[in-house]
């Protein structure tokens, strides 16, 4: 039995580029509503962090792109991506 993990990384190897270019842009989209709310609340210490994690985050999955790391080194840095992006986003509107 196959894990959806297993499942995603199968398909994520078959059409790589097309899952690395929508992947930049959904880590783009995603990463910029969350420092949009980040700075909303202001630009004190505390938000500065969270925009560097954010944007280191978004920044590293790129950089794993453009190194032409294995696929599954890409995949894993996308959904990193994403997860913090997704938390400092629930965390603002909480």
């Amino acid at each position: 039995m196959k894990t959806l993990y297993g499942t995603l990384l199968t398909e994520f190897n078959e059409m790589y580029y097309t899952y690395a270019a929508l992947g930049i842009i959904a880590s783009s989209c995603i990463g910029s509503i969350a420092a949009m709310l980040i700075l909303m609340q202001g630009t004190g210490p505390l938000q500065m962090l969270e925009m560097f994690l954010v944007v280191s985050v978004a920044m590293w999955f790129n950089a794993t792109i453009l190194a032409q790391l294995k696929p599954k080194m890409v995949l894993n840095s996308l959904m990193v991506s994403v997860f913090v992006s997704i938390l400092i986003i629930i965390l603002h509107l909480i």
